[in-house]
């Protein structure tokens, strides 16, 4: 099982980033999708998560700011992050759960550094 996060990078205050997670060996159509972040001395926390069924939940501080969405087809997440802040500087991951399975596996981070 592979999980593989891009887009990352260094982005001004206000600006926007996409991120895109792309899975391999899994059935992805089957598993709910998530995008946590980890900032430096702090826990990781999650930031938005989607279902099989695409009905998605975000935390409070990204809401209305961030999108998640999944491609069934391309079996891929994405992340689109508009209004971007100092705050969200993060690495941010990716994972891929079926709960009534106790299947949970993770992608390596791609890091998101928000300037002033």
């Amino acid at each position: 099982v592979q999980l593989q996060a891009s887009g990352g990078g260094l982005v001004q205050a206000g600006g926007s980033l996409r991120l895109s997670c792309t899975t391999s060996g899994i059935i992805f159509s089957m598993y709910d999708m998530g995008w946590y972040r980890q900032a430096p001395g702090k826990q990781r926390e999650l930031v938005a998560r989607i279902n099989s069924s695409r009905r998605p939940n975000y935390a409070d501080s990204v809401k209305g700011r961030f999108t998640i969405s999944r491609d069934n087809a391309k079996n891929t997440v994405y992340l689109q992050m508009d209004s971007l802040k100092q705050e969200d500087t993060a690495v941010y991951y990716c994972n891929a759960e079926r709960a009534a399975y106790r299947l949970l596996y993770w992608g390596q981070g791609t890091q998101v550094t928000v300037s002033s």
